[in-house]
């Protein structure tokens, strides 16, 4: 592989968000057993079922919430390790175990600067820097954003000395092993700072809260839209992380601990025993909101699109959108079903982000209190039904209905009205051939071809991928061949600047990206 371009800002972001998927989908599952866990050993579902009320199976769902409370409890840090696991290229591991250095150091050196100046003798000087226990440590609770920062600057300080050669008196010390020691010292360093630059790190994140909170049951929708608007761009995480972890989406007091972040407090309130219903001012950022879109409109899109296809080409479509749709309503993936209308059809798709975010809305105004991360059928189940009735998840149903209608009734006259070229719409059979079908089910063996259509080997500087696209960085982005990409399956091609694209493959685009790197380890 060529030496790589300097990173654009764009690029930089991309990559920042798809590193937040690692300790995002252990969050999603470490939720999943915190729900079952605490919705099955609660006394109304044991009064309901009195199967349940057995010691051996309520020291089972006491082991599933205690375990599903991992991530919940060593988020920053585990956020603090996979930025600069995700943004490495080389030698993975030891960038992963910097980053807990680095996090580890960044504390110790907040609480040398709070023990000097005499803050933690002092309970009002605590209250005021926010003093809590941080990895065993004494320090400021800089949450998700302190991680950030640590996670940024070790994927640079690994990306500059992992292969720093020193002296042959003190080789043993350089190369990868490097790496932890610089970070120790920088982020040693950083944290002495970090007391007096703070405040207005989170007067910032503050004023964002204080926006949400003044545009009343306008916030979600506000949110809703803009996490769809970013998603084609890849910087939706960043948005969504925001708000799930920071002030931007809320404190409020918890079983006595002051949490912040919507997800924080909803998880928090999931695991204390004396909560008896969950906030809908903080769930209304959270899954209940996608609901809508997710198993309603999206399904209803799928549907608009096999109707409007070619009756010839029906067939070959089916699988195709089936597909897409088992990913959006199972497994809450929208954009193998999104990348289908975006190139075609951009109005259709900001008509879907604004009523995803009217979705947001009224699911909050309506008091629907079902948390979590995903929107999908899973999070409806566990977060909704076993939670009992009073999260009004039975209006989940007819809402989604709604959304169904709305969609496939918007969608069809879109299309036929406007002779979109949505799948099976074409004369031309070749654009909805086998290969086009199999793109949620196999890609085994595209990987040369993909790779020849982007320029070759020689083009590429930087690869790598999320859920369902690969994030590439090219040389020349003339040689990359749109249509020859579409012809093999892809769902579209988003070109953020002369050297950065994202190619939509699907859900099985790990199998493309490990072919074609395979290839480019072999050169």
């Amino acid at each position: 592989m060529s030496n790589a371009n300097k990173s654009t800002i764009w690029e930089f972001l991309q990559s920042l968000g798809k590193t937040f998927m690692l300790p995002v989908a252990l969050l999603a599952f470490s939720g999943i057993l915190l729900g079952v866990g605490s919705s099955f050993s609660s006394s109304a579902v044991k009064t309901a079922i009195p199967l349940l009320d057995n010691n051996g199976l309520q020291y089972l769902f006491m082991w599933m919430t205690k375990i599903g409370l991992v991530a919940f409890i060593f988020l920053p840090v585990m956020f603090a390790v996979a930025i600069p696991l995700g943004l490495a290229r080389e030698e993975k591991g030891v960038a992963g175990f910097a980053g807990f250095v680095g996090y580890a150091a960044f504390n110790l050196a907040i609480n040398f600067f709070l023990t000097v100046a005499g803050v933690l003798d002092n309970p009002t000087a605590r209250a005021a820097y926010s003093v809590k226990n941080i990895i065993g440590i004494e320090s400021i609770d800089t949450g998700i954003l302190g991680a950030v920062i640590v996670g940024v600057i070790v994927a640079r300080l690994h990306q500059r000395y992992y292969t720093f050669k020193m002296p042959d008196a003190l080789a043993f010390f350089g190369g990868a092993r490097f790496v932890p020691i610089i970070s120790a010292i920088v982020l040693g360093v950083v944290g002495v700072f970090i007391p007096y630059i703070w405040p207005y790190f989170a007067a910032g994140i503050n004023s964002i809260g204080h926006i949400i909170e003044k545009a009343g049951v306008f916030g979600p929708m506000l949110f809703g839209t803009g996490e769809r608007l970013l998603l084609p761009v890849g910087l939706h995480h960043i948005l969504v992380a925001l708000i799930r972890f920071t002030e931007a989406g809320g404190t409020m007091d918890v079983c006595g601990q002051t949490v912040s972040g919507a997800l924080n407090i909803f998880y928090s309130e999931l695991s204390c025993p004396t909560t008896t219903a969950f906030t809908p001012e903080v769930t209304a950022f959270l899954s209940q909101g996608k609901m809508p879109a997710f198993l309603g409109g999206l399904p209803g899109t799928a549907l608009a699109m096999y109707h409007c296809a070619r009756p010839e080409n029906r067939s070959k479509i089916k699988a195709l959108l089936i597909s897409g749709v088992v990913a959006c309503v199972i497994g809450g993936i929208t954009e193998p079903l999104e990348f289908l209308f975006l190139f075609v059809a951009p109005v259709l798709y900001l008509i879907h982000a604004i009523l995803t975010g009217i979705g947001f809305m009224l699911m909050g105004m309506l008091n629907v209190t079902i948390g979590n991360t995903d929107g999908n059928l899973i999070d409806f189940l566990v977060f909704g039904v076993l939670q009992g009735t009073a999260t009004k998840w039975y209006l989940v149903p007819l809402v989604a209905g709604i959304w169904f209608a709305v969609y496939y009734g918007v969608f069809k006259f879109a299309i036929t009205r406007f002779n979109l070229k949505t799948p099976g719409r074409e004369v031309d059979n070749t654009a909805v051939d086998e290969e086009l079908q199999a793109v949620f089910v196999n890609e085994s063996g595209k990987g040369a071809a993909v790779l020849a259509a982007l320029g070759g080997k020689e083009n590429i500087t930087s690869l790598d991928n999320c859920i369902t696209r690969l994030r590439l960085s090219v040389n020349d982005m003339n040689l990359v061949d749109d249509a020859k990409l579409k012809a093999l399956g892809a769902l579209g091609v988003v070109k953020l600047d002369k050297h950065s694209l994202q190619v939509v493959i699907g859900t099985q685009v790990h199998l493309v990206k490990n072919e074609m790197q395979a290839i480019i380890s072999a050169s």
